[in-house]
């Protein structure tokens, strides 16, 4: 618990759970009309006491848009983080604790995908299945799929030759009853760990493909249109890109800190 305590534990948990109530609490205090209402009378206005973080080209107050688009960005990422852990983790036991010709075959399966970056793989199934919310989780979840069952592969090979294991298996354990009691809670961590980290790039991943069109669509908030619709009026109102961007510059950033501290305190490998 020490590594919590650091100024680097303490600056990403305080990120991470400020974003996380963000996404939470502000559907509940903030209606979305609040995020869509426009004033052409005061588009493009700068900061100020009616407007902490200005306007965009619609008159749509800035603030309101970067809280809700905290939820959208936290609820799109966090689905398809849960949707790789899903898929990934059966994957990923199955091929390390049997080996041989199943992890062959399992495995070349998630090199494929892996011999794509992860977010042209997105960016191709978003753009195949259609741009909405639901099918950018999907694009997003299978992207990191292969990262999550890789890991989890290794982990799950480095407990399956554990003397425990080998003497449970000895005893007569089932396979079944060997995953659930011994595999799984030691390979936790490592999921944990990979985990908060690749909320970090799946954030920037929906921010990627609303920004290219193909994620959240308009008149739903996200950080990543936001930043997309800024391009024409960087010269008269940068605010308007600075804004949505420092908010994913500093939940990245948040997220791989908390990550980092996570790996120290989960995995003892990593204490000195």
């Amino acid at each position: 618990m020490r590594s919590f305590m650091t100024g680097k534990g303490l600056l990403g948990g305080g990120i991470v759970i400020t974003m996380l109530l963000v996404a939470i609490l502000a559907p509940i205090f903030i209606p979305d009309t609040f995020a869509t209402r426009m004033d052409m009378r005061a588009r493009l206005s700068g900061p100020s006491l009616d407007h902490i973080f200005g306007t965009d080209q619609l008159g749509r107050d800035l603030f309101y848009r970067v809280v809700l688009g905290a939820q959208t960005s936290v609820m799109i990422a966090g689905a398809a983080v849960l949707m790789s852990v899903v898929i990934g983790l059966p994957l990923g036991i199955i091929s390390g604790y049997y080996g041989g010709v199943i992890d062959n075959v399992l495995m070349r399966l998630v090199d494929t995908l892996l011999s794509f970056p992860a977010l042209l793989l997105a960016l191709t199934i978003s753009a195949v299945l259609g741009p909405n919310l639901t099918n950018t989780i999907i694009a997003i979840g299978i992207a990191f799929t292969p990262f999550l069952a890789r890991i989890i592969r290794g982990e799950a090979l480095r407990v399956a030759q554990m003397p425990y294991v080998e003497a449970a298996r000895a005893a007569g354990t089932s396979d079944l009853k060997m995953i659930i009691r011994h595999v799984l809670p030691n390979i936790m961590p490592a999921i944990i760990v990979q985990g908060t980290i690749s909320l970090a790039f799946a954030i920037l991943a929906e921010a990627g493909l609303s920004f290219l069109g193909l994620g959240t669509q308009p008149p739903d908030a996200s950080w990543g249109l936001m930043i997309q619709a800024s391009r024409d009026y960087l010269d008269v109102a940068p605010w308007t890109a600075l804004v949505p961007g420092a908010a994913v510059a500093i939940t990245v950033l948040g997220l791989n800190m908390f990550g980092d501290v996570l790996r120290d305190v989960l995995d003892p490998r990593t204490q000195s």
